[in-house]
């Protein structure tokens, strides 16, 4: 059991929401890693800066260490997440620090991964390095997913939407670029960029033929853009050979129903049978390491979504007109009485350019990280 309280200063606060400020530049490398932050510090000064950029790459605590040159002996480290405590692609960040002699550990966030959780710390303090743990919620709000996919064995799934006032996605015609304005549709470059795979239906591919890839330099590292796997919910994989996401960087998989069956240009799972199996899919997905989800989709696979409680979080994005009565709605949900309606609670609402943005958490027992 991990002692949680701690003997930590004001001072201690501030230099751990300054590590977690430096996760905050792996946000849209690191996937399917953690964002991770560390500060080192040494007689009241900064003596090392570090953050995780890429997977496979080398960890936070490694990089602030090299930023230090290498001599960190007797300092204090502020990290955002506990050391790792066993060997990857890249050694355990908890012996490192043992081999480098440093005196303290602050942590932010205790890893929930089952083979560390409270594992690093202990190895740390078994080695005579004061370890003190300060939980922030800014650290817990980084990486979602991982807490998600660790304690529930689910991703954390974001359902992203742009409709109008009255609710309404698309004109009857099928009609709906654009509905929401060029900012709106920036900022919802962000969220596709923190996420490791974006979901969608063949409907939206066949209707907008979209590339749901991440494009701007603000999203890269080192020249280099990582891409969310492109997932289409296809029970029939009605997909065009020569939809527009295939001409983009990044990998796509397209989910049948039915016998195995092959397609041209991607990678095709079967989940399910007659329509996809929506919690079957969340598996497969949590095992190539998606932990956290965006689904941009119609009617009905928004619908599909909220209906079943598989949906952590949902960003709205809402335009400033009316398009009526017979346009189509963001869900495709009927319900016959107020208590069976979906609730949530409003997190965050922000104008956007012309919209607003409202993102609302899912109210069940599912949103407990």
């Amino acid at each position: 059991m991990v002692s949680r309280d701690s003997h930590v200063s004001e001072s201690d606060r501030l230099f751990l929401l300054a590590a977690t400020e430096l996760a905050e530049r792996g946000r849209y490398t690191t996937s399917p890693n953690p964002c991770v932050g560390c500060l080192i510090m040494r007689e009241g000064h900064v003596i090392g800066r570090g953050w995780h950029q890429w997977a496979g790459q080398g960890h936070a605590e490694a990089n602030a260490i090299k930023d230090a040159g290498g001599d960190v002996r007797g300092a204090t480290v502020y990290v955002s997440l506990e050391p790792c405590s066993f060997e990857g692609r890249t050694p355990s960040c908890a012996q490192t620090l043992i081999d480098q002699g440093v005196a303290r550990v602050v942590v932010a966030m205790i890893d929930p991964h089952p083979k560390n959780s409270g594992r690093g710390i202990e190895v740390l303090r078994e080695a005579g390095i004061r370890v003190e743990v300060l939980e922030l919620p800014e650290a817990l709000a980084l990486n979602p997913g991982l807490a998600a996919r660790r304690r529930r064995a689910k991703p954390w799934v974001r359902v992203k939407v742009g409709a109008s006032l009255d609710g309404r996605t698309a004109m009857a015609s099928g009609e709906s670029q654009w509905i929401t304005g060029r900012d709106a549709r920036e900022d919802v470059q962000h969220w596709r960029a923190r996420s490791c795979a974006v979901v969608t239906g063949v409907g939206t591919i066949l209707a907008d033929n979209p590339r749901l890839s991440v494009r701007g330099g603000r999203f890269a590292a080192r020249r280099r853009i990582r891409q969310p796997l492109r997932v289409v919910l296809d029970s029939r994989l009605r997909t065009p050979a020569d939809a527009a996401l295939f001409d983009e960087p990044g990998d796509v998989l397209l989910v049948h129903t039915g016998e195995a069956a092959e397609h041209p240009r991607a990678e095709t799972i079967s989940c399910g049978e007659g329509r996809v199996d929506l919690h079957a899919l969340l598996e497969v997905l949590l095992q190539r390491d998606c932990g956290e989800l965006m689904v941009e989709a119609g009617s009905t696979l928004t619908g599909a979504f909220l209906e079943s409680g598989l949906w952590d979080e949902l960003i709205l994005f809402v335009a400033p007109r009316l398009l009526g009565g017979s346009a189509r709605a963001m869900a495709d949900i009927d319900f016959e009485r107020l208590g069976e309606t979906i609730g949530g609670t409003i997190a965050d609402v922000q104008a956007i350019g012309e919209d607003l943005r409202i993102i609302i958490t899912a109210s069940n027992e599912r949103n407990d990280t």
